[in-house]
């Protein structure tokens, strides 16, 4: 083997991102010093980003099993729902928050690029995409260009790509001024039979690379995502890789071309860690090795080092793993394509994956002990629970006032940036790429999208409240799964599996931990109330600001990303009001509660107080009735209560079609709890008068409670008698304020 004059040492170990321990133990696999390549190997495969060390310990304790499940969880790039008709879905989500928030447009449109990938790998073609973004105070000039990125990159990607952004959500706070969190989801269709593993499957396979050539840029990437972002991040921006789409269209083509001509063993996406990642995890899985040419690596920079090439994330890439033979195969179909294609190793017996350059040996590490389950170090971080805790313990919602001016002050809560319409964000996304994906011009609470030449479609949705999470870890992290639930049934589906992405601040923090820990709890008890496999997904740590002396984790934010099917496409169920004179009703208990709610933040500037009401066993109940109300086809439309409350809730019902509603809000409720409270597990339904009876017999048979509030009208809005004026107004501000704030217009 090569080695170095001066064999690396532990501060360099250190500058790395390894532990004096970790440096030890990989001295130990060894047996010996690892050279600085290896070292670079190792840092990498080590960091959080591929290791999951600070979190695989409870992650493993999430459900994993499902009836419509085809892989077992962390199996594959992918998760992969059986969807009948011998059809299969393919979804993940992931995050790219650290390179989003140095280098906006890049950061967010290789995150957009790299989630397809891992679709695609799998032998899926991607349909469907979503995200899901956080942001700080949107006033703020740093602010709005970071949104103006990130949107622009992601729109860029998506639309070039060919893939419509089809749904997402975003949500605003001042914790994520530094650290903002872009997440992107995917979600795609393929036969059974027609996938491929990420596996090296035998001994003397050939490995190729496929794609672009490699260059310098993404770099210790994986590393730069394990670390706290600080006011000197900017000087790491050569970690933030660089995409383009219309490369990732070919490679998308050409690999599910080889697939289909049944050409390819193996194969795996190039992302966090590049061709060290991709080697070591298709070894490992096969319990095999592999001999590696850097020096047949195409490459955009000449005199790369070894570890540049290993390390390197350059975007559009794929590791091919292919039977002698069959390589002709693949040159053929890639050289169509206008992509490079080139043998680079092959496939051995033992555990070993040997890295030359040219002949000489540069780097010799066993796969096992890189990945994830394997030699990689697992942690189980000590926790305590967070001293705010006791300010949101002290929060009593008898504390806040009940408003003079109702009109005046839901006028100002429905302003907020995180209620109003993100039309000037989503416009710039293109959601008709594909024919399948758009089904309505109304919206449903999840995105649906129709599966060709069945009668099925496909519900998706990202969900998840960090203000609730922030407040209770354990419940707010079931409210994220039983709102993504509740989503997909209130637009005709049936729940069937979870990715997620798990943004939290650093793991060397207790508070933060038991954050983790009892997110974690929280998610796997609702997953197997809703009968949701966690089918894989990412955790993302280090996110939080350093500014001064003062360190600012984010709010904890597991967002949940869930799919469900629709057996018959067309029970899909929209929330928009559709006629004059039909009847509104509440369905669910409006609970004395205004912990966490969008009006609180707004009005009264509360940072501290609980969690919204929340009982699981109230949330199976009311989907249950909700299934049977639409497969009855006995109601117009049904929209869940979340974010904002039920005045949100009847105003987005009433906005697309310029209806307006009469409505008297339950007794015994204060007026701004019942329009504001944001308590669970309730939605709002409208029924023409002739299916009231039925809807009534319904709901009383399986013990729901609900409340007549009132009917839809031509457009003029009333509570309580008391005058709110016309839709029109209201919506000119909904979908306005944020076209208006980041376009700076009066």
């Amino acid at each position: 083997m090569q080695v170095n004059d001066v064999l690396p040492d532990l501060v360099t170990a250190k500058n790395l991102g390894l532990t004096e321990d970790e440096f030890e133990k990989i001295k130990q696999i060894l047996g010996r010093h690892p050279n600085f390549t290896e070292l670079s190997i190792y840092a990498v495969m080590w960091s959080e980003h591929c290791s999951y060390k600070n979190s695989i310990k409870y992650l493993k304790t999430l459900p994993r099993d499902g009836k419509k499940l085809l892989v077992a969880a962390g199996e594959e790039n992918a998760g992969l729902i059986d969807i009948g008709d011998r059809l299969a879905c393919a979804f993940k989500i992931e995050s790219h928050n650290h390179p989003s928030a140095l280098e906006p447009f890049q950061g967010a449109a290789t995150g957009v690029g790299g989630i397809h990938r891992d679709i695609f790998t799998m032998g899926a073609r991607p349909i469907a995409s979503l995200n899901s973004l956080r942001f700080g105070n949107i006033e703020t000039p740093h602010m709005q260009r970071l949104i103006k990125g990130v949107v622009s990159g992601i729109g860029h990607y998506g639309n070039c790509f060919g893939v419509p952004t089809v749904g997402g959500e975003i949500f605003f706070n001042d914790c994520y001024n530094q650290n903002i969190l872009v997440n992107a989801m995917s979600v795609g269709i393929v036969k059974h039979g027609e996938t491929v593993s990420a596996t090296a499957a035998k001994p003397g396979n050939l490995v190729l690379i496929v794609g672009s050539a490699t260059g310098k840029d993404g770099i210790h990437g994986a590393t730069f995502a394990s670390a706290d972002l600080t006011e000197d991040s900017a000087e790491d921006l050569p970690a933030v890789q660089v995409g383009d789409p219309f490369q990732e269209k070919l490679l998308l083509e050409a690999s599910l071309e080889a697939i289909a001509a049944n050409a390819v063993d193996g194969m795996q996406d190039m992302g966090a860690a590049g061709i060290t990642c991709s080697t070591s995890e298709m070894s490992a899985k096969a319990g095999l090795g592999m001999k590696i040419d850097l020096s047949k690596v195409p490459t955009r920079q000449k005199n790369m080092h070894a570890w540049e090439i290993l390390l390197s994330e350059s975007q559009e890439r794929m590791l091919v793993v292919c039977e002698p033979g069959k390589e002709k195969i693949l040159f053929d179909i890639y050289d169509k394509w206008d992509l490079e294609c080139e043998i680079i190793g092959e496939v051995t017996e033992g555990p070993m994956l040997e890295f030359y350059e040219g002949n000489t040996l540069v780097a010799e590490v066993p796969a096992e002990s890189l990945v994830l389950g394997g030699g990689a170090p697992v942690y189980d971080r000590e926790y305590t629970s967070p001293e705010y805790l006791e300010k949101i313990k002290a929060f009593k919602t008898s504390s806040i006032p009940t408003p003079d001016d109702i009109v005046q002050t839901a006028k100002k809560v429905m302003s907020s940036p995180n209620l109003v319409s993100k039309r000037w964000i989503y416009e710039q996304y293109d959601s008709m790429v594909r024919t399948n994906t758009v089904t309505t011009n109304a919206p449903s609470d999840a995105a649906v999208s129709y599966v060709k030449g069945t009668s099925k479609a496909i519900a998706m949705t990202t969900d998840c409240n960090p203000a609730y999470v922030f407040a209770d870890p354990f419940k707010g992290t079931m409210i994220a799964v039983s709102e993504a639930a509740r989503n997909i049934v209130c637009s005709g589906g049936e729940p069937v599996g979870v990715t997620n992405c798990l943004n939290f601040g650093n793991p060397y923090n207790p508070e933060v931990y038991w954050q983790f820990v009892h997110a974690i709890k929280g998610m796997g008890e609702a997953c197997r109330r809703f009968e949701t496999p966690v089918t894989g997904g990412n955790v993302s740590f280090y996110n939080q600001s350093q500014i001064g002396n003062q360190t600012i984790p984010v709010y904890p934010t597991p967002t949940i990303g869930m799919v469900g099917i629709l057996e018959d496409a067309s029970n899909h169920t929209t929330l928009d009001f559709k006629n004059t004179k039909d009847i509104i009703y509440l369905l669910g208990q409006t609970q004395n509660d205004l912990g966490s709610s969008e009006y609180i933040r707004s009005i009264y500037n509360v940072e501290y107080s609980n969690c919204p009401y929340f009982n699981i066993d109230d949330e199976i109940k009311l989907h249950d009735v909700i299934k049977k109300l639409i497969k009855q086809k006995i109601v117009s439309s049904v929209h869940d209560v979340s974010d904002g409350g039920m005045l949100a809730t009847l105003l987005e019902s009433a906005f697309v079609n310029d209806k307006g509603f009469k409505i008297d809000t339950e007794d015994n409720i204060r007026i701004d709890v019942a329009l504001f409270g944001e308590s669970q597990s309730r939605a709002i339904i409208s029924m023409s008068e002739t299916n009231e009876a039925r809807i009534q017999e319904l709901l009383l048979n399986n013990n729901i409670p609900f409340t007549r509030l009132g009917v839809v009208t031509d457009g003029e809005i009333t509570v309580n008698n008391i005058d709110f004026g016309q839709i029109t107004d209201w919506k000119k501000t909904f979908e306005t304020k944020i076209e208006n704030i980041l376009e700076h217009k009066s």
